[in-house]
């Protein structure tokens, strides 16, 4: 391999002449965004829409400064700041590989136990919105009611000590308290993480923190903050050996690159209190509509990962692809969508959803994508309510088939005894697994206890024609394994 060059800013002309290159001078920028959370998801999808406007000389002023609440964060801050916080992108396209260098990000805060720079970063009057990417389990939300869980720890830390917040969103509310009494205005608050009705969830944990401390500063954030609903999509995988080696193929020592699919998607309510980039130009789509859009991607995309990958992991497949090229679990997930999640999902401006599975199966089946079945089965307490419960409601509500999704719930109860269908040991992958694990185990003999978690599921235990399917598959996965579970369902359940 010839030698490689370390990306920085002093050695951007030096990289091959095939990998594109911002055309901005990064001295030119300013920042106008503040945004938490610096993960592979936030540097391929948001950031890279703003790189392509300022690739286009305009809107200079909304560079990005890059932030974190957890000690974590401190590693990727030191790994970005080294290679002054440039990101090598690789679209991992089947007809052939390519690479770019971003540069929207110009910066990268302490990460502090405090976060009192964070909190000074967003009472800056440049700083217009302030963006987050943490996950979907990271709103304290209630499962069981979807209301502010005001008892977790942290909130009550924060509620007590305003000026000294553990959390992002005790951090927003104390940049907001500045700003209301420096007479500076408000902020957006803008939510890209995969959560029905993002803009609300987030405007919810925000003012219903403020509301423990300062109920009139509440008032105030509520009444002059907006907080856009919005929908991102792209499969973008974590970065390990084999991402690292992509990125040294064209010739770059990159210590944080990203590899994508080749497809991304924004679609953004248009509400924002203190400006906005044009991302549109750069092929984000604004729109009043953004319900119908998020849905059909949470409820196929992100509830057909769920679908697909637990039982990948529980075969054994590493990677979602190689799920996918399995017949049977293909044939499972088309199946499920069809029949189950698809009936309850409208269609959007030119895209019928099951036109748009078909599109997601094939992007599923990305060979180049090496997304692994246990990246995606993750947080399973957070995704399944999320992606899964909301259809099987539908499906009750409207009187269609729900064994599907009684097969995708028993299954995750069984990857959740932590043993594969070889004998092997599924590690820990959930916050919340030690507890989903001993539900589990339980849950063999008497299947019930797995529904009876209302923290997930709220009364679909009493829900006969949910709650009767969950437990015969349990009883039949107990009995001859995953596979035979799936064949049946294949040969004997629905269309």
């Amino acid at each position: 391999m010839d030698e490689l060059t370390p990306l920085s800013l002093a050695t951007l002309d030096c990289l091959p002449a095939h990998v594109r290159v911002p055309h901005y001078a990064r001295a030119q920028l300013s920042p106008g965004i503040v945004h938490i959370g610096l993960g592979n998801f936030h540097r391929a999808h948001q950031a890279w829409y703003l790189h392509r406007l300022f690739d286009q000389g305009v809107n200079h002023d909304w560079a990005i400064i890059g932030a974190g609440v957890r000690a974590g964060d401190a590693a990727m801050r030191d790994r970005l700041l080294a290679q002054d916080c440039l990101s090598t992108l690789v679209e991992l396209d089947p007809s052939g590989k390519s690479a770019e260098v971003t540069g929207a990000m110009i910066g990268f805060l302490p990460v502090q136990d405090d976060n009192t720079a964070l909190i000074a970063q967003m009472a800056d009057p440049a700083i217009r919105i302030v963006a987050l990417t943490v996950t979907e389990g990271g709103y304290f939300i209630d499962p069981a009611s979807g209301g502010f869980d005001s008892r977790h720890p942290d909130i009550m830390h924060d509620a007590a000590n305003p000026e000294r917040p553990r959390t992002a969103f005790g951090a927003m509310v104390a940049a907001l308290r500045l700003r209301r009494d420096r007479a500076v205005g408000p902020f957006t608050g803008l939510c890209c993480d995969n959560l029905q009705g993002n803009g609300a969830v987030l405007r919810q944990c925000v003012v219903s923190l403020a509301r423990l401390s300062d109920p009139e500063l509440a008032d105030w954030i509520d009444a002059q903050c907006s907080f856009p609903n919005s929908m991102v999509d792209c499969i973008v995988p974590a970065t390990g050996a084999r991402e690292i080696a992509l990125v040294h193929d064209f010739g770059i020592d990159d210590a944080a690159p990203v590899t994508h699919e080749n497809f991304r998607q924004w679609v953004i309510e248009d509400d924002f209190c203190a400006g906005r980039p044009d991302w549109d130009r750069a092929g984000a789509t604004f729109t009043p509509d953004v319900h119908d859009y998020e849905a059909m991607k949470i409820r196929i995309l992100n509830g057909g990962h769920q679908v697909i990958s637990g039982i990948g992991d529980l075969l054994g497949l590493t990677t979602i692809a190689q799920t996918m090229a399995q017949r049977g679990i293909r044939a499972f997930l088309h199946r499920i969508v069809c029949d189950e999640i698809a009936p309850h999902v409208a269609p959007v401006p030119g895209v019928a959803p099951l036109d748009y599975l078909a599109r997601i199966e094939l992007r599923f089946a990305n060979p180049e994508i090496a997304d692994t079945t246990r990246r995606v089965a993750f947080d399973g307490s957070s995704r399944q309510p999320g992606f899964i419960v909301p259809s099987i409601r539908d499906g009750l509500q409207q009187g269609t088939p729900v064994a599907g999704l009684a097969l995708v719930s028993a299954l995750w109860a069984r990857y959740c005894t932590g043993m594969r269908e070889d004998g092997s040991v599924i590690e820990a992958n959930d916050p919340n697994w030690d507890a989903l694990q001993t539900v589990a185990l339980a849950a063999r003999q008497t299947p019930i206890l797995w529904l009876e978690q209302r923290q997930y599921y709220g009364d679909l235990a009493q829900a006969p024609r949910f709650a009767d399917a969950f437990c015969d598959w349990m009883r039949m996965i107990g009995a001859n394994g995953v596979e035979a579970a799936l064949a049946y369902y294949l040969d004997n359940v629905g269309a």
